[in-house]
């Protein structure tokens, strides 16, 4: 089971107002913020999160060609409300809301972004 995910950024600020204001979108919060800079976003503790952090390394974050960091969104509509927020904070599209496959009680429904350092994210649901 995943705990957390971290995502590298250039600009710490940015980054963590992107993540605040989109995650904020299905009820996440700033968690912890370390003397780093690195903030931690999620519901709570208890359930997975994301890390925002510049590398440890000391280099320049760059987004990883299939790499992908997915969040569920717990509904279409908020999947829907996720791509919308990623594009107004000033992410890019990657793949519109909808279905991937065929329509059922199964049916994958997402969306597709990347953040400002271009890291490629997903919103999705599963079911109708």
């Amino acid at each position: 089971m995943i705990g957390y995910v971290t995502v590298g950024t250039n600009d710490l600020d940015k980054a963590r107002a992107f993540y605040l204001a989109l995650l904020g979108t299905i009820g996440a919060k700033e968690l912890t913020r370390f003397e780093s800079g690195a903030t931690i976003i999620g519901p709570s503790f208890e359930q997975p999160s994301v890390c925002v952090l510049k590398p440890f390394d000391g280099k320049a974050a760059t987004s990883g060609n299939g790499m992908m960091v997915a969040f569920a969104g717990g509904s279409r509509a908020n999947v829907d409300a996720l791509y919308a927020k990623a594009l107004q904070l000033g992410g890019q599209d990657e793949g519109k809301p909808g279905v991937r496959g065929t329509e059922g009680p199964q049916a994958f429904y997402g969306a597709y972004f990347r953040d400002l350092d271009g890291n490629k994210l997903c919103a999705f649901h599963v079911g109708p």
